[in-house]
């Protein structure tokens, strides 16, 4: 399956897929064997490819599929004069791809977040993915010197997808400084997904996701995150001044 073209938002890459599409292209690699890399690009990631060169390095240079996911992303293709058809959460095609692997027999692994989380998730999981083959879970607790143990775990568990609950851009730096090393054929980071399906973390009711207010609601939920919020003006002024 050939992937579709990207358009480009502050240079960086995001190819405009459905989540429909994105699960789909995701099969089809999966199938043929090919190693897929995947940044699902909210407007603060994107920011933080403007300060941090290494870090845009990795999600314009390394990463094979970087996808729309915030409603910043979605505004910003679209005032540019690109036709992106939806928002592809990361938390929701996290999920999609467990359902998908339930299907069809793969099997996945998650690393990262707090002790306990990922079996959390995982058994939220199996409710609505029944079947899902969870190969192994490791906490986001590390040393250096125990990165060559995770990617043994990993790779013995024979896993084709692999996620990540690290945060950014901690998961994408990990992700592609040991890719050559990992054999999964999806390598994925999800951020605080684990999170929220253990239940530590609550997701913005629906209809604010279909309005595009997730963001007010985790600032109202985390008032911490101000700072870290202060970032989308930003976005929109730089989104706007690359118009001209």
């Amino acid at each position: 399956m050939e992937k579709i073209k990207p358009f480009y938002v502050l240079d960086v890459p995001v190819y405009p897929y459905t989540m429909d599409g994105a699960v789909n292209f995701l099969n089809s690699q999966i199938k043929n064997k090919k190693q897929t890399f995947v940044v699902t690009a909210n407007a603060e990631i994107i920011m933080m490819c403007q300060k941090d060169a290494g870090y845009k390095k990795i999600v314009c240079g390394e990463a094979d599929l970087v996808l729309a996911d915030g409603a910043g992303t979605v505004w910003a293709g679209r005032k540019l004069g690109h036709n992106v058809p939806e928002r592809v959460a990361g938390c929701d095609l996290f999920v999609e791809l467990c359902k998908l692997a339930a299907k069809k027999d793969y099997k996945v692994f998650f690393f990262g977040a707090a002790p306990g989380i990922a079996e959390a998730a995982r058994d939220k999981l199996l409710a609505v993915a029944p079947g899902l083959v969870v190969a192994g879970c490791r906490n986001g607790y590390f040393k250096e010197e125990e990165n060559a143990e995770i990617i043994e775990e990993i790779n013995n568990s024979g896993a084709d997808m692999l996620f990540i609950a690290l945060g950014a851009p901690k998961q994408e730096n990990w992700l592609a400084r040991f890719r050559a090393e990992l054999k999964p054929n999806v390598l994925m980071g999800v951020g605080g997904s684990f999170d929220v399906l253990a239940g530590k973390m609550d997701r913005a009711p629906l209809w604010m996701q279909k309005a595009s207010l997730e963001w007010l609601f985790r600032l109202y939920k985390q008032p911490s995150r101000i700072g870290r919020m202060m970032v989308l003006p930003q976005f929109v002024v730089k989104v706007l001044q690359s118009k001209k």
